[in-house]
Protein backbone atom coordinates (compact mmCIF):
# COMPACT_ATOMS: atom_id res chain seq x y z
CA UNK A 1 0.00 0.00 0.00
CA UNK A 2 1.26 3.53 -0.88
CA UNK A 3 2.67 5.34 1.99
CA UNK A 4 0.62 8.52 1.06
CA UNK A 5 -2.73 6.34 1.80
CA UNK A 6 -1.38 5.07 4.49
CA UNK A 7 -0.91 8.26 6.12
CA UNK A 8 -4.25 9.31 5.09
CA UNK A 9 -6.27 6.48 6.30
CA UNK A 10 -4.18 6.68 10.08
CA UNK A 11 -5.38 10.39 9.95
CA UNK A 12 -8.67 9.96 8.68
CA UNK A 13 -9.71 6.95 10.60
CA UNK A 14 -7.33 7.69 13.86
CA UNK A 15 -9.18 10.95 14.62
CA UNK A 16 -12.64 9.25 14.23
CA UNK A 17 -11.70 6.50 16.68
CA UNK A 18 -10.23 8.89 19.47
CA UNK A 19 -13.20 11.01 19.25
CA UNK A 20 -15.61 7.64 19.11
CA UNK A 21 -13.67 4.94 21.73
CA UNK A 22 -13.68 6.93 24.50
CA UNK A 23 -16.41 4.18 26.24
CA UNK A 24 -14.53 1.12 24.75
CA UNK A 25 -12.67 -1.30 26.67
CA UNK A 26 -9.13 0.16 25.29
CA UNK A 27 -9.95 3.74 25.01
CA UNK A 28 -9.56 4.78 21.37
CA UNK A 29 -6.86 7.49 21.96
CA UNK A 30 -4.81 4.73 22.99
CA UNK A 31 -5.14 2.47 20.56
CA UNK A 32 -4.33 5.49 18.37
CA UNK A 33 -1.31 6.49 20.27
CA UNK A 34 0.17 2.87 19.77
CA UNK A 35 -0.93 2.90 16.03
CA UNK A 36 0.88 5.99 15.14
CA UNK A 37 4.39 5.31 17.21
CA UNK A 38 4.22 1.85 15.82
CA UNK A 39 3.99 3.28 12.41
CA UNK A 40 6.57 6.09 13.16
CA UNK A 41 9.16 3.49 14.19
CA UNK A 42 8.66 1.29 11.22
CA UNK A 43 9.57 3.86 8.94
CA UNK A 44 12.17 5.48 11.17
CA UNK A 45 13.74 2.17 11.18
CA UNK A 46 13.41 1.33 7.56
CA UNK A 47 14.02 5.51 6.27
CA UNK A 48 17.02 6.29 4.94
CA UNK A 49 19.62 8.91 7.07
CA UNK A 50 18.36 11.77 5.81
CA UNK A 51 14.70 10.85 6.36
CA UNK A 52 15.67 10.03 10.14
CA UNK A 53 17.14 13.32 10.37
CA UNK A 54 14.01 14.92 8.82
CA UNK A 55 11.39 12.97 11.22
CA UNK A 56 13.74 14.06 14.34
CA UNK A 57 13.71 17.55 12.61
CA UNK A 58 9.75 17.69 12.59
CA UNK A 59 9.50 16.16 16.44
CA UNK A 60 11.78 18.97 17.47
CA UNK A 61 10.02 21.92 15.84
CA UNK A 62 6.67 20.29 16.37
CA UNK A 63 6.21 19.41 19.42
CA UNK A 64 7.06 22.04 21.00
CA UNK A 65 5.09 24.55 18.78
CA UNK A 66 1.94 22.46 19.45
CA UNK A 67 2.95 22.36 23.36
CA UNK A 68 3.16 26.65 23.14
CA UNK A 69 -0.36 27.53 20.85
CA UNK A 70 -2.28 24.92 22.69
CA UNK A 71 -0.85 25.57 26.29
CA UNK A 72 0.53 28.31 26.65
CA UNK A 73 -1.18 30.94 23.94
CA UNK A 74 -4.56 28.46 24.15
CA UNK A 75 -5.43 29.20 20.09
CA UNK A 76 -6.81 25.81 21.10
CA UNK A 77 -8.03 23.28 23.13
CA UNK A 78 -8.04 19.67 22.79
CA UNK A 79 -11.13 17.25 23.58
CA UNK A 80 -9.49 16.25 27.01
CA UNK A 81 -7.12 19.29 27.57
CA UNK A 82 -3.66 18.29 26.99
CA UNK A 83 -2.07 17.52 23.63
CA UNK A 84 -2.73 13.38 23.12
CA UNK A 85 0.11 11.33 22.52
CA UNK A 86 -0.43 10.65 19.01
CA UNK A 87 -0.08 14.17 17.85
CA UNK A 88 3.68 14.51 17.17
CA UNK A 89 4.13 11.45 15.23
CA UNK A 90 0.46 12.76 13.20
CA UNK A 91 2.86 15.60 12.28
CA UNK A 92 4.96 14.19 10.57
CA UNK A 93 2.44 12.30 8.65
CA UNK A 94 0.86 15.14 7.62
CA UNK A 95 4.31 16.53 6.61
CA UNK A 96 5.48 13.54 4.96
CA UNK A 97 2.19 13.71 3.06
CA UNK A 98 2.49 16.89 1.69
CA UNK A 99 5.83 16.56 0.53
CA UNK A 100 4.93 13.48 -1.22
CA UNK A 101 1.68 15.49 -2.61
CA UNK A 102 3.41 18.29 -3.99
CA UNK A 103 5.72 16.70 -5.83
CA UNK A 104 2.69 15.87 -8.29
CA UNK A 105 1.89 19.73 -8.45
CA UNK A 106 3.66 21.39 -11.65
CA UNK A 107 5.56 24.53 -10.24
CA UNK A 108 3.89 26.51 -12.34
CA UNK A 109 0.48 25.97 -10.70
CA UNK A 110 1.64 26.78 -6.80
CA UNK A 111 0.40 29.90 -6.74
CA UNK A 112 -3.34 29.86 -8.68
CA UNK A 113 -3.68 26.61 -5.98
CA UNK A 114 -3.76 29.34 -3.39
CA UNK A 115 -5.52 31.68 -4.95
CA UNK A 116 -8.88 30.71 -3.67
CA UNK A 117 -7.96 32.10 0.09
CA UNK A 118 -7.26 35.38 -0.75
CA UNK A 119 -10.81 36.67 -1.54
CA UNK A 120 -11.69 34.19 1.43
CA UNK A 121 -9.68 35.12 3.98
CA UNK A 122 -11.16 39.12 2.77
CA UNK A 123 -14.36 38.45 3.52
CA UNK A 124 -14.19 36.50 6.78
CA UNK A 125 -12.21 39.18 7.86
CA UNK A 126 -14.63 41.83 6.89
CA UNK A 127 -17.37 39.29 8.54
CA UNK A 128 -15.24 40.10 11.27
CA UNK A 129 -15.19 36.22 12.43
CA UNK A 130 -11.65 35.49 11.25
CA UNK A 131 -9.30 38.84 11.35
CA UNK A 132 -6.39 36.21 11.82
CA UNK A 133 -6.68 35.37 8.27
CA UNK A 134 -5.60 38.50 6.77
CA UNK A 135 -2.41 38.17 9.00
CA UNK A 136 -1.84 34.35 8.01
CA UNK A 137 -2.56 35.32 4.77
CA UNK A 138 -0.02 37.28 4.22
CA UNK A 139 2.88 34.95 5.99
CA UNK A 140 1.93 32.29 3.45
CA UNK A 141 2.25 35.06 0.73
CA UNK A 142 5.96 35.65 2.17
CA UNK A 143 6.45 32.01 2.69
CA UNK A 144 5.40 31.18 -0.99
CA UNK A 145 7.51 34.54 -2.20
CA UNK A 146 10.64 33.68 -0.57
CA UNK A 147 10.36 30.11 0.98
CA UNK A 148 12.40 27.64 -0.68
CA UNK A 149 9.36 25.23 -1.20
CA UNK A 150 6.40 27.03 -2.59
CA UNK A 151 4.63 23.56 -4.32
CA UNK A 152 4.72 22.23 -0.51
CA UNK A 153 3.33 25.25 1.40
CA UNK A 154 0.32 25.29 -1.05
CA UNK A 155 0.07 21.60 -0.85
CA UNK A 156 0.25 21.99 3.00
CA UNK A 157 -2.27 24.97 3.07
CA UNK A 158 -5.09 22.43 1.94
CA UNK A 159 -4.47 19.28 3.62
CA UNK A 160 -3.76 21.11 6.94
CA UNK A 161 -7.60 22.73 6.43
CA UNK A 162 -8.90 19.50 5.11
CA UNK A 163 -7.36 17.38 8.81
CA UNK A 164 -8.87 20.28 10.69
CA UNK A 165 -11.72 20.61 9.42
CA UNK A 166 -12.40 16.72 9.84
CA UNK A 167 -10.96 16.96 13.24
CA UNK A 168 -12.46 20.08 14.70
CA UNK A 169 -16.34 18.64 12.96
CA UNK A 170 -15.33 14.95 14.93
CA UNK A 171 -14.56 17.07 18.43
CA UNK A 172 -11.16 16.13 18.43
CA UNK A 173 -10.00 19.73 19.28
CA UNK A 174 -11.54 23.40 19.15
CA UNK A 175 -10.45 26.57 18.22
CA UNK A 176 -11.33 29.19 20.37
CA UNK A 177 -13.12 32.11 18.54
CA UNK A 178 -10.86 35.08 20.03
CA UNK A 179 -7.26 35.11 19.68
CA UNK A 180 -5.47 35.17 22.80
CA UNK A 181 -3.08 38.23 23.36
CA UNK A 182 -4.39 39.78 20.59
CA UNK A 183 -8.09 41.49 19.73
CA UNK A 184 -8.17 39.49 16.44
CA UNK A 185 -10.81 36.52 15.97
CA UNK A 186 -10.65 32.79 14.28
CA UNK A 187 -13.02 30.71 12.60
CA UNK A 188 -13.28 26.94 14.36
CA UNK A 189 -10.45 25.95 12.42
CA UNK A 190 -9.17 29.11 10.59
CA UNK A 191 -9.17 29.27 6.95
CA UNK A 192 -5.39 29.39 6.72
CA UNK A 193 -4.58 27.16 9.56
CA UNK A 194 -2.33 25.07 7.82
CA UNK A 195 0.27 28.51 7.64
CA UNK A 196 1.31 26.99 11.14
CA UNK A 197 2.37 24.37 9.34
CA UNK A 198 3.53 25.81 5.82
CA UNK A 199 6.04 26.99 9.08
CA UNK A 200 6.52 23.91 10.67
CA UNK A 201 8.09 23.24 7.57
CA UNK A 202 9.99 26.24 6.69
CA UNK A 203 12.00 25.32 9.69
CA UNK A 204 12.62 21.67 9.45
CA UNK A 205 13.89 22.10 5.71
CA UNK A 206 16.19 24.86 6.70
CA UNK A 207 17.25 22.72 10.11
CA UNK A 208 17.84 19.63 8.13
CA UNK A 209 19.63 21.31 5.02
CA UNK A 210 22.18 23.40 7.56
CA UNK A 211 22.69 19.87 9.78
CA UNK A 212 23.51 18.09 6.47
CA UNK A 213 25.66 20.61 4.98
CA UNK A 214 27.64 21.08 8.65
CA UNK A 215 27.90 17.21 8.23
CA UNK A 216 29.51 17.03 4.87
CA UNK A 217 32.26 19.58 5.58
CA UNK A 218 32.70 17.29 8.75
CA UNK A 219 33.13 14.06 7.40
CA UNK A 220 34.24 14.96 3.77
CA UNK A 221 33.64 11.58 1.09
CA UNK A 222 36.94 10.12 1.11
CA UNK A 223 38.18 9.31 -2.16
Amino acid sequence: MRREVVYILTIGIGLWIDQNGTDWPIKGEYIIDIVCWTLFATIYVRGERLERIEMLAVLAFATPMELFFSEVWHLYEYREGMMPLFVPAGHWFLFDLGRRCSRLMLEKWSWPSILPFVPLSLYFSYQGVDTLGVFLLLALLCFMRWGPERRLYATMAWLALAMELWGTYLGNWAWYSDVAWTPLTALNPPLLCGVVYALGDLLVNVAVNQFTQTQLVEDPPVH
